[in-house]
């Protein structure tokens, strides 16, 4: 169940017996050659969209496309948030959310640079808990964050799969979710030098001057739909059963 192809109706029927939606939440950032620059927000989206299919019991909310990607701008078409600006959007997200009822919020994450944003968003929306009286407005409210690639088993099989320049950044399984999920998108181009290099880097001209490819430690050229299905069924299997452990957690 998707709440974008949904009536405010059927949504407040939904949350007579749930009040547990998960967020898809990535980034808008370049992948190296053959990636897509939608990619950390698509994965989750893809994964997410998977494990809900026809079912009632899961909601799934409008994907948090744009994260913190300041050290991809020197490639076109990557865009980010400051962090502050993503703390407050996610905090704003989780009120709206709550307004209506909702205590279980389930982001399922796409993109490691907003990992510390996100807790950070957390730590933000719990205080506001913590200093009222009473614990309102968000007493009884349960925050969850989740990246799609440390899911059940699905380490294991990007591993399986790639046992040879899988990397940090523009990685053929994620590169495969894509493909999957658009398979009209796939991309054929040529990776030099075949394995990306790995290391640091400062700002976003700084990480152009490294990796002028885009690419950390990786090889994406093996990335396919046929992969990218099963690391996609896998991953929603996965995702049902921990997002339901979270929805009956105290």
């Amino acid at each position: 169940m998707r709440l974008a192809l949904s009536t405010w109706q059927e949504i407040e029927t939904y949350l007579s017996r749930s009040k547990g939606v998960i967020i898809p939440i990535g980034s808008f950032e370049q992948h190296g050659p053959n990636g897509l620059v939608g990619t950390d927000a698509l994965c989750p989206e893809i994964i997410a969209n998977a494990a809900a299919g026809d079912s009632e019991d899961i909601l799934i909310g409008p994907t948090f496309s744009v994260g913190c990607a300041q050290h991809h701008l020197a490639f076109p078409g990557s865009m980010t948030l400051r962090p502050s600006t993503m703390i407050a959007a996610i905090a704003d997200w989780v009120a709206s959310l709550r307004r209506h009822g909702f205590e279980r919020i389930y982001f399922l994450n796409g993109h490691g640079g907003n990992i510390a944003t996100i807790q950070a968003a957390f730590a933000e929306i719990y205080a506001e808990a913590s200093f009222a009286a009473g614990g309102a407005p968000n007493r009884g409210l349960q925050l969850k964050l989740r990246n799609w690639w440390e899911l059940e088993k699905v380490g294991a099989l990007c591993k399986e799969l790639y046992p040879q320049g899988h990397g940090m950044h523009a990685t053929p399984s994620e590169v495969s979710v894509t493909y999957y999920g658009y398979p009209g998108a796939v991309k054929d181009a040529a990776m030099t030098p075949e394995i990306a290099p790995i290391g640091h880097f400062h700002d976003a001209d700084d990480y152009r001057r490294r990796f002028p490819d885009g690419r950390i430690g990786s090889n994406p050229a093996p990335a396919c739909p046929e992969h990218g299905e099963r690391i996609v069924s896998l991953a929603a299997k996965a995702l049902v059963a921990d997002y339901n452990r979270f929805l009956d957690a105290d």
